[in-house]
């Protein structure tokens, strides 16, 4: 994969022009090549993370959310509303401001799932949620952009964006003199807790049984299909609700249009990058991190326009997920050979059941059920 992208990155800059060597050393550098490129890196990848966990969640359990850019709007406004509301007490009282910016996160969360609560009762009404959820990305980018030059707008009418959070009602940063917060901590909690219910919960093995087979998780598991795949589409929405939350609490302090990059559409990739599991999913979000953050540097440091870098972006990612499946393939076609050639030796069976065991063990992979 790795050879993939950095081949991509090289064919597409020569075509262009430019100085492959310089402009990859300007990718390096912008994104990890000091304490303040890896803080931005790091930002960066906080959102996409979060929304990558909750799609790689609805995909496990066979629902296709990619709802995810919307749920991080609605989130977002949720949170700085709540922000909003009680800024004026969080100013008088500073011990409330660490209560409030929790509320904030919280209703993030729980407008994130609402949000796809209609989608889901839809789901299991027949409705296709891939039309569903893209449709409302659309009503939920609007909508921020009639509350930022409305009923939200910042007091002096001037520009479309909400008033700023106070200081004391923005989220701490883990390092000084860095733009890394908190919410870097949260994205962590978060893998590490659907690693544990994926590993060890029953919830996490229904959810894995009915993304993979419905029909027999239905029949033989006695599941209710519909009940767990809409609980991992709410949950979908508010990681990415909580998502939104944390870039207004740690990152803009206001909301205004075009908050998101498209976060919500990159997850998916991040998701299906990281393999659908929760640490996987966590490199394939500093990766892309990685890439927005090395692209400003290539603009700056390379004299790479800006939609020139764009591309290069979009060619990495592709290359990097065209890597990934040739890489699965192969591994599926020696899988199959050697499954094929242990036909006839009882042993080479014997072998496999125990390899297989061995796999759904894997904690990473979440094959136990509790």
């Amino acid at each position: 994969m790795a050879a993939a992208a950095v081949g991509a990155l090289v064919v597409l800059l020569a075509a262009g022009g430019f100085d492959p060597y310089a402009a990859g050393r300007a990718l390096v550098s912008g994104s990890v090549g000091s304490p303040a490129a890896f803080s931005v890196t790091a930002t960066r990848a906080v959102p996409l993370a979060l929304a990558g966990l909750g799609v790689a969640l609805a995909f496990r359990a066979g629902v296709w959310n990619i709802g995810a850019e919307g749920q991080i709007y609605v989130g977002a406004t949720a949170g700085v509303w709540i922000g909003l509301l009680w800024a004026g007490s969080a100013s008088r009282l500073p011990l409330l401001a660490a209560p409030i910016i929790v509320l904030g996160l919280i209703a993030a969360s729980v407008a994130g799932g609402l949000w796809a609560l209609a989608p889901a009762y839809l789901r299991g009404r027949g409705v296709n949620e891939v039309v569903t959820t893209i449709l409302l990305n659309f009503v939920a980018v609007h909508l921020v952009s009639f509350l930022v030059s409305g009923p939200l707008q910042e007091g002096r009418g001037i520009f479309q964006q909400t008033d700023e959070l106070p200081r004391s009602l923005q989220l701490p940063m883990l390092v000084p003199e860095t733009r890394v917060h908190v919410g870097v901590l949260v994205a962590l909690a978060a893998a590490v807790a659907l690693w544990a219910v994926y590993r060890w919960a029953g919830i996490g093995f229904r959810v894995r049984a009915v993304g993979a087979a419905p029909e027999v998780a239905a029949s033989a598991g006695r599941m209710n299909v519909l009940r767990i795949g809409t609980g991992a589409f709410l949950v979908s929405g508010a990681l990415a609700g909580l998502a939104g939350g944390l870039e207004i609490f740690g990152v803009t302090y206001a909301l205004y249009s075009g908050l998101s990059p498209g976060w919500g559409y990159t997850a998916i990739a991040v998701a299906i990058l990281g393999g659908l599991r929760p640490f996987g999913v966590l490199l394939a979000a500093f990766f892309f991190g990685a890439l927005e953050a090395g692209g400003a540097a290539m603009q700056r440091e390379a004299g790479v326009p800006h939609v020139w870098v764009s591309v290069v972006v979009a060619t990495v990612i592709l290359a990097t997920l065209a890597g990934k499946v040739a890489s699965r393939k192969l591994e599926d076609r020696a899988t199959a050979e050697s499954s094929s050639g242990s036909e006839s030796h009882p042993r080479g069976r014997s072998s496999g059941a125990d390899s297989a065991a061995e796999n759904s063990t894997d904690p990473e992979s979440g094959g136990g059920h509790g």
